[in-house]
């Protein structure tokens, strides 16, 4: 709920704008109440304060006049300006008769101080002033030690200090949470704005798992159709079809991933589960038609794996593949083997190289990505195991071929 203040908040916005103006309108106020009070008598019959009886010296309104005036610097200078109104007190204190309420400025400006500084300050500021003025205006002045004018300086002054002291701490204990607040907002920020990086870096991950994957598959199968198409159509023909698969795998997975971006409840986000190694038979059998070779083993044990790693896993899987159709030899053969090692999914993914070596220009991204992290790819199954607090090895093997083996935390 907000509440509409009106008037008193343009009041409050107008003197923190305009902080002299607001302390010269105080000053003249507290010039006014002095002088208003160095008419009252405090003797009065029966107890009772009366106005009239008698008039305030020359020097006593000299001195009322200079403690105001010093209140309007009491913001700039609070310190100097408790020391003039201290100073101009006790010598009022000292040598005014009647005795005019000079005290007062002091009062305001011990005020200003506490609000201003430290609790240990004010107290040691707060005691000293009190048992001055107080002090001073038992033993030296001309009023009786146990006046109650004299017991008012004490009162006054300690009133000063404490309320000084609770604004002081009021001021403090608001700006803490105004600044928790604007902490947790830029926290909150933050927090989008990383969820945000990590979900477009995850699907650009899976865009380039999809698209790498089936365009290296329809480009093996394009060029094998394109080889034979004159010599041998049926095999052409083969090729054919294996094209029409890939590409068909390729928009039905490319339609899965930019569903992710879809608003939730769109009737036309896809719904069909994300692939895992359930399918890795198929991923296989993908590539086989392609021309490579590929054995599998799978051990993981009656336990089923997280979604998480499940994906990562086929992923990771795909990829390597991937690389190994793209940038190895003619006749190469690969191997894949899953198995669950403890409490971590171990991937292996294994290529004997093939008849002849990659170029290097093709092996930049198999080869040299394991080494010096260049390459999607490789980069993308980096992050997956790291993701899920594992970790992905990529680099070539003793004897010829290359190597990808993945550890994720189940």
């Amino acid at each position: 709920m907000t509440t509409d203040l009106g008037p008193i908040a343009s009041c409050r916005q107008w003197t923190r704008a305009h902080p002299l103006a607001t302390d010269a309108v105080l000053a003249f106020g507290a010039l006014v109440a002095m002088v208003v009070g160095s008419f009252a008598d405090p003797h009065g019959p029966h107890g009772q304060p009366t106005f009239g009886t008698r008039t305030p010296e020359p020097f006593s309104l000299l001195l009322m006049l200079l403690g105001a005036a010093a209140l309007v610097f009491r913001r700039r200078q609070p310190r100097a300006v408790l020391a003039v109104t201290c100073g101009l007190s006790l010598l009022e204190l000292t040598t005014g008769e009647p005795r005019a309420p000079v005290a007062m400025c002091a009062v305001i400006a011990l005020y200003t101080v506490a609000a201003q500084t430290d609790r240990p300050t004010t107290w040691r500021i707060g005691l000293l002033t009190m048992t001055g003025l107080t002090g001073v205006a038992m033993l030296a002045g001309p009023l009786p030690w146990y006046a109650q004018e004299n017991i008012g300086i004490f009162a006054w002054t300690g009133m000063a200090a404490a309320a000084g002291d609770a604004v002081r701490s009021r001021r403090a204990f608001v700006d803490a949470i105004r600044e928790r607040a604007e902490r947790a907002e830029r926290t909150r920020e933050e927090e989008a704005r990383r969820r945000v990086a990590e979900e477009r870096l995850r699907i650009a991950r899976d865009l380039h798992d999809v698209v790498a994957h089936h365009i290296a598959l329809v480009n093996v199968q394009a060029g094998v159709a394109a080889h034979v198409m004159d010599k041998r159509p049926d095999q052409a023909k083969e090729a054919l079809a294996h094209v029409r698969d890939a590409s068909r795998s390729a928009l039905n997975e490319l339609r899965a991933t930019v569903g992710l971006l879809r608003q939730s409840g769109d009737p036309e986000a896809p719904t069909e589960p994300a692939p895992g190694l359930a399918v890795l038979d198929e991923l296989a059998d993908t590539f086989r038609n392609a021309g490579l070779p590929v054995r599998v083993m799978v051990e993981l044990g009656p336990e089923p794996l997280a979604a998480a790693v499940d994906l990562a896993s086929y992923r990771v899987i795909q990829e390597a593949l991937t690389n190994v159709r793209k940038h190895a030899g003619p006749g190469v053969r690969a191997e894949v083997s899953v198995v669950r090692v403890g409490p971590s999914v171990e991937v292996t993914v294994l290529d004997d190289g093939g008849a002849a070596p990659a170029e290097p220009g093709e092996a930049g991204e198999a080869g040299e990505a394991g080494e010096a992290g260049g390459g999607h790819g490789l980069l993308g199954m980096r992050e997956r195991a790291t993701a899920l607090g594992g970790s992905c090895f990529a680099g070539p093997r003793f004897g010829g071929g290359y190597r990808v083996h993945a550890i994720l935390p189940t």
